[in-house]
């Protein structure tokens, strides 16, 4: 058995990112991870233009009454230069005319006639958004290797970068083992449950990146077992299995791998939930994890070590977000020999409150979490108001 920080050096250390690419609209890139670079090839504002509603005057004229002598909305290009004493009304976005340096808003204005207005305050900033303040042409707006957002794409297309490269994405095999298991449709009968590992684990890998290929449920047979693994390890670069993986008569999961000829890192971890987590690797460009088939362990240690591997593929290193939030109640645990990782709600006032949790079968805990916080070997009890840090799942 090793340390979490162990096992997770290890995942990281085997993962290679895959450097396969492909071009992809970029309306279809949410989610993907961002292959090269990206520069503007327009300077922006591309012209001084207005900030607001209002006046383009100068500013030295603004405690006269003023003629207006243009209205201009966006997209229309200025005629008329202003002159002293003169405006021009102008929209939001609209190039501010040759001669005028300010804009005053429209609601600090009076109107005197049809052509003249007077400034009713003291003093105005100047409301201009100044050619290239933002961004230069040439300069980079998207760092290679992010994960592409909404914010992104708003981006991708202020710059005209309609076609994204973007890493593909792995294929991630997921088999579900276990006599007891039937599919959601099915009515489960006596001794039997199920399965809710392989659903959860397709929407994990969607939500991370991959390509799931759910691969169904494989019977407690060695032979049947030896047979879907080799298939999955040919059609994937990830597989994931859950259950088969502990001490039980029937788990002969990790036998199994070795005769196939995977290299197995490691079989437990010293952490709560998730203990009986395997890791390892076949032909050095394909990976595989075993998972416990308790559902709560095998969406945990997705998250903490088969996530970070998938993205890493892709060619991101920096995925988990992680706030440093006080405790709302005191917590304590019965043992402190592994490393426990525990579901958790924020509060409106920003506290961590633990979810009400019954161990690795009590799947339902989970829709209710925000987070995740861990609790070190050793350590018994989170006091009231103690920071903690909340991993966001």
């Amino acid at each position: 058995m090793i340390l979490f920080e162990e096992a997770l050096n290890i995942v990281n250390q085997a993962a290679q990112c895959t450097k396969t690419t492909e071009h992809i609209d970029f309306l279809s890139a949410q989610g993907r991870v961002l292959a090269e670079s990206v520069r503007s090839d327009i300077n922006m504002p591309p012209f001084d233009k207005s900030a607001m509603d209002g006046y383009a005057c100068r500013k030295a004229d603004i405690k006269h009454d003023l003629e207006v002598i243009e209205v201009l909305p966006a997209g229309k290009i200025p005629i008329k230069t202003v002159g002293p004493g003169q405006c021009t009304k102008i929209m939001t976005g609209a190039i501010i005319p040759e001669g005028a340096d300010c804009v005053i808003m429209v609601e600090h204005t009076e109107a005197l006639d049809d052509q003249h207005i007077r400034f009713i305050k003291e003093e105005t900033n100047t409301n201009i958004c100044y050619f290239a303040e933002d961004i230069q042409k040439g300069d980079l707006v998207l760092e290679k290797g992010i994960i592409i957002k909404p914010q992104h794409i708003a981006v991708m297309a202020s710059v005209g970068y309609t076609q994204a490269l973007v890493f593909k994405q792995p294929r991630v095999g997921i088999i579900s083992t276990g006599d007891e298991l039937v599919e959601p449709q099915h009515i489960p009968a006596k001794s039997q449950i199920r399965n809710s590992n392989g659903y959860q684990l397709i929407a994990q890998v969607k939500r991370a990146g991959g390509n799931p290929n759910y691969m169904g449920i494989s019977e407690d047979s060695e032979a049947v077992t030896y047979d879907t693994i080799s298939k999955a390890l040919s059609e994937n670069d990830i597989v994931l299995l859950t259950g088969g993986v502990s001490m039980g008569d029937f788990d002969f999961v990790p036998d199994i791998m070795e005769k196939i000829g995977i290299d197995i890192k490691f079989r437990t971890i010293a952490v709560q939930p998730g203990k009986p987590t395997l890791f390892g690797t076949f032909k050095d460009d394909t990976y595989i994890f075993g998972l416990p088939g308790n559902p709560v362990s095998s969406y945990t240690q997705f998250e903490l070590l088969v996530k970070p591997l998938l993205l890493k593929l892709m060619g991101n290193e920096d995925s988990q977000i992680v706030i440093r939030m006080p405790m709302g109640t005191s917590y304590r645990r019965k043992k402190s020999v592994r490393k426990s990782f525990l579901p958790v709600t924020i509060t409106d006032q920003g506290k961590v409150m633990p979810v009400n949790y019954h161990g690795s079968a009590h799947i339902h805990s989970y829709v209710f979490a925000d987070g995740i916080i861990s609790i070190e070997i050793g350590k018994e009890l989170l006091e009231e108001g103690e920071k903690v840090n909340v991993g966001l799942v």
